[in-house]
C-alpha cells in the first residue's frame, strides 16, 4: 500500500487542527480552548477529503473511478458540515433555552449547556476547500514526484 493516502488527509488534520485553533483564539482574544471540534474556519473535514480528491486527481486522473468516488465523498461530507450539523446546533441553542441556561453558562459537570456551534458556514468549508488543495498538491510534490 502507498502511504501516502494514509499520510495526506492525517498531514491536513494536523495542520488545519492548529490553524484553526488560532484564527478562533485571535476572534476571541483568548486561547479558544472551548471552541475545539465542530465548526471554524478552516473546515477540517472539508479540508480532509478535498485533499484526498487532490491527490487522487494528480495521481490517477480526474478521469479515474477513484477521484469520481472521492469527489462524491467531498460533496457528501461539505453538505452534511453546512446543513445537517447547522441544525443540530440550532436545535442544541434550542434545548438549552428551554432547561433556561445558554451555550455561555458553564454548569456543573451534569447540568453542563449543550454546544451549540456544529456546523461550518460557506466561507469555512471554502476555506477547507482550499486547505486541502493546497495540502494535496504539497504531499504530491513533496513524497511522491
Amino acid at each position: 500500500m502507498d502511504l501516502t493516502y494514509l499520510l495526506t488527509p492525517l498531514l491536513t488534520w494536523l495542520v488545519v487542527g492548529p490553524i484553526k485553533f488560532l484564527i478562533n483564539s485571535a476572534r476571541q482574544r483568548r486561547w479558544a480552548f472551548n471552541l475545539v471540534g465542530n465548526g471554524g474556519f478552516p473546515s477540517n473535514h472539508s479540508a480532509t477529503v478535498t485533499s484526498m480528491a487532490t491527490l487522487i486527481a494528480l495521481r490517477e486522473g480526474m478521469g479515474s473511478p477513484a477521484f469520481g468516488v472521492a469527489v462524491t465523498l467531498c460533496f457528501i461530507v461539505m453538505i452534511d458540515a453546512n446543513s445537517l450539523r447547522q441544525h443540530v446546533g440550532r436545535q442544541a441553542a434550542a434545548i438549552n433555552r428551554l432547561a433556561g441556561r445558554s451555550g455561555a453558562e458553564q454548569g456543573g459537570a451534569g447540568d453542563k449547556p449543550l454546544r451549540e456551534r456544529m456546523g461550518h458556514t460557506l466561507v469555512e468549508i471554502g476555506g477547507g476547500i482550499v486547505t486541502g488543495i493546497i495540502m494535496g498538491n504539497l504531499v504530491y510534490h513533496v513524497f511522491v514526484k
